[in-house]
């Protein structure tokens, strides 16, 4: 079936299922029932909380509905006649508002039994809708489709509006593209960040704290102090100074640099400290650029690279927030790179690109498996948006593009995607339910150099203008974390497991061995554990395997006796009697070598 027959299906079904909550639930409101990726929901206000059996219920309706054929037809409808015919619908009056501000067509669609179509319009499921219908309910396969779960949604995702229950389906040609979909969805759940983060003790949401602010515990901190030591050590050996600026500013800043108003909706509103108005910070570049503007410099000096691993806060929606993946405070492993031109600048884009590819394969991130490229562009009408530079624009997206062909590397380019000062090369990855995110960026400025005045003395002793390059190298920490855990299903390789070892001896005998094996594993930096005896040596086997640690140390008599460790290597069957110094050698080159 075609793209767009399908999306017709996804929408056609989105319809049948407002039908189906309305023949259980006629005083229901409806709100939105668009397509998705995948498939499709609908957001309604009803007298009760839904239960899975509920879902069931609906599908049934829904697939009585297919195999009696019902028809879809739509027509342009008065302001007035909108009103009438959705007068008890609050939400699709507060839409008919939007249209007509936004000055857009208003359109319904019927949808009808064969033989109600034109004698008993009551029999009909009428929605406010711009279309994309299949004609007929018989061009759906009744066994393509499930209603596969409920959430909550604000309307217009604004938490000033009502909470309605979403009911989210999934749509496919065909039942075995359906069952090999339901398949990975499965094996998602076992790999969601969401469920394996808590259950390994790494992090959790407290509600008291409040939403989107994840709370690290000592095994989740371990994780981040590890990639945090990566990169900072990685960085610092291709030439960045690292620097620390507060994360807060007065808002005068944020004016100056541009960023406010352009990202007043996701910055958290001003505090006024002695009459002066400051914000948390939504990014540091400003910062950076200020610590430039601190003292004169030299063509001699540039490129001049400020690194930071900068704690940033965001106002995301309510319902857009998700484990570590969107957050309202957050740690970017940013960088802001001055340079002197546009093919120093060009160079240090390159360079960029070099560290995150060195990066993404030490953590195990392949290239189009794990992630993809993208380049982002502007759209020279949309001023409100986007910073006012025709000519730059054109120039940067060509430079950008020239170099992505000269790497070789395969990308994509979307349009209205960049940033507001200018076009970037964007590294997208897919959680494990397919949703893609930009996980880390390198963006061209085309305008920060100006609104800073950033320069610098040239060989001919004038002042010339500076060229800006802005780039994220593993991004926001919580973000990387979450797509590790989930590439990983919790076991991480050994340099980046919060315990890479645990010591178990068979019983109370052999404790004094197995406490000195511990301190040498200790005294060799080893992240290591020691069991209690309380339990049986069977329930703490499975407990360190299930905390999935890389190496399981078991020592009894024969060990105590020969001053070795069995060892139960992760992932494997067999086990290895060695002693502690091979051992500790091993893992010692393992975590050095970050295999």
């Amino acid at each position: 079936m075609p793209k767009n027959n399908l999306e017709n299906v996804r929408h056609s079904l989105a319809h049948l299922l407002a039908a189906a909550v309305l023949k259980k639930f006629p005083n229901a409101k409806l709100g939105i029932g668009p397509v998705i990726e995948d498939g499709f929901y609908y957001d309604f206000d009803l007298p009760r909380s839904l239960t899975p059996e509920d879902l069931k219920k609906f599908e049934k309706t829904m697939r009585q509905i297919i195999r009696e054929k019902w028809m879809f037809s739509g027509k342009k409808v008065s302001t007035a006649e909108a009103k009438k015919v959705f007068k008890d619908q609050p939400f699709k009056l507060d839409l008919i508002k939007e249209f007509i501000k936004e000055k857009k067509p208003l359109t319904i669609y019927s949808t009808c039994p064969p033989k109600a179509y034109r004698l008993e319009p009551k029999a009909c499921f009428i929605d406010l809708c711009r279309g994309g219908h299949v004609k007929s309910t018989k061009e759906i396969n009744p066994d393509a489709f499930v209603l596969d779960r409920i959430a909550g949604a604000y309307w217009q995702g604004d938490e000033k509006n009502p909470m309605l229950t979403r009911i989210y389906g999934v749509a496919f040609d065909s039942k075995k593209e359906l069952e090999e979909y339901l398949t990975l969805q499965e094996e998602a759940k076992k790999r969601d960040h969401k469920k394996i983060g808590p259950e390994l003790d790494l992090f959790y949401t407290d509600e008291v704290v409040g939403k989107g602010l994840p709370m690290f515990l000592p095994k989740g901190a371990t994780v981040r102090r590890e990639l945090e030591r990566f990169i900072v050590d990685e960085e610092i050996k291709r030439g960045y100074s690292h620097v620390l600026t507060p994360d807060i500013a007065r808002l005068e800043l944020y004016r100056k640099s541009g960023h406010y108003p352009y990202y007043k909706d996701s910055m958290y509103a001003p505090i006024v400290i002695d009459e002066d108005e400051f914000m948390l910070r939504p990014m540091t570049c400003p910062h950076h650029f200020q610590m430039y503007l601190s003292k004169p410099h030299s063509y001699r000096e540039l490129p001049i690279r400020i690194a930071e691993l900068a704690k940033l806060y965001r106002y995301e929606q309510s319902g857009e927030l998700s484990g570590l993946q969107r957050v309202r405070a957050f740690c970017l492993a940013d960088a802001h790179v001055i340079c002197a031109n546009e093919e120093q600048t060009v160079h240090e884009m390159g360079q960029a690109l070099d560290l995150i590819e060195y990066a993404n394969g030490v953590l195990g991130l392949k290239f189009g498996k794990d992630y993809s490229y993208q380049l982002s562009l502007g759209d020279r009408k949309n001023t409100k948006k986007y910073f006012k530079d025709n000519a730059g624009w054109e120039k940067a997206e060509n430079l950008l593009r020239k170099l992505m062909k000269q790497r070789k590397v395969r990308f994509e380019e979307a349009k209205d995607e960049a940033a507001f000062y200018g076009p970037k090369i964007d590294v997208q990855m897919k959680n494990v339910n397919g949703k893609e995110d930009t996980a880390f960026t390198v963006q061209y400025d085309l305008s920060s150099a100006h609104r800073f005045n950033l320069t610098y003395v040239g060989e001919d002793n004038k002042e010339k203008r500076c060229f800006v390059v802005h780039r994220s190298s593993i991004g926001a920490i919580e973000r990387t974390m979450a797509f590790l855990i989930e590439k990983y299903a919790g076991a991480f390789p050994t340099w980046l497991s919060p315990v890479q070892t645990i010591v178990i001896a068979v019983s109370q005998k052999q404790e004094t061995y197995a406490k000195k094996v511990f301190e040498l594993l200790k005294n060799s930096n080893i992240r290591a554990e020691l069991a209690p005896t309380d339990e049986t040596l069977g329930k703490r086997i499975r407990g360190a395997e299930m905390q999935k640690i890389p190496y399981i140390l078991v020592v009894g008599d024969r060990e105590v006796e020969s001053k070795t460790v069995n060892v139960r290597e992760r992932h494997k069957k067999e086990t290895e009697t060695v002693s502690i110094d091979r051992f500790i050698e091993k893992i010692v080159k393992e975590i050095k070598e970050r295999k």
